[in-house]
């Protein structure tokens, strides 16, 4: 009997984005040096929280974030307020990791699909390149 039809889900897998992603958190991240926070799978989303202090450079690949070949391709999450209030940006977007760089205290939260991380990898690698706008 053939398993030819017994297939994992991929990036385009509508169902897998249907449905309420499973949880991931990672708390306290100190990315005063490039920091990588992979996922176990692709994900629906991804919030993350900058609680300072200095902003965090938030990208999808090492080289986004630290500009490698001239390109900057990454977002701030900015300083919090004096008021004690803590930066934060969700994302809907489908990725196997992302990167830090510039706080010393992040937290990461995330919806994952069912999507092998694996999924993301192509002729540049795993996730993004780093090329520009993509970073």
């Amino acid at each position: 009997m053939s398993n030819a039809w017994n297939i994992s889900p991929g990036l385009n897998h509508v169902g897998a984005y249907q449905v309420s992603g499973a949880p991931y958190a990672r708390g306290s991240i100190d990315a005063t040096t490039t920091t990588s926070v992979a996922f176990p799978y692709v994900t629906k989303w991804v919030t993350v929280i900058n609680h300072g202090p200095g902003d965090c450079k938030v990208g999808f690949s090492a080289n986004g974030v630290n500009g490698a070949e001239g390109i900057n391709s990454y977002f701030t999450v900015g300083t919090p307020s004096t008021s004690g209030s803590s930066n934060v940006i969700k994302l809907d977007v489908k990725v196997s990791g992302v990167y830090l760089l510039g706080s010393t205290n992040v937290d990461v939260l995330a919806g994952l699909t069912s999507v092998l991380a694996y999924r993301t990898s192509g002729s540049a690698g795993s996730n993004w390149s780093g090329s520009s706008g993509v970073g």
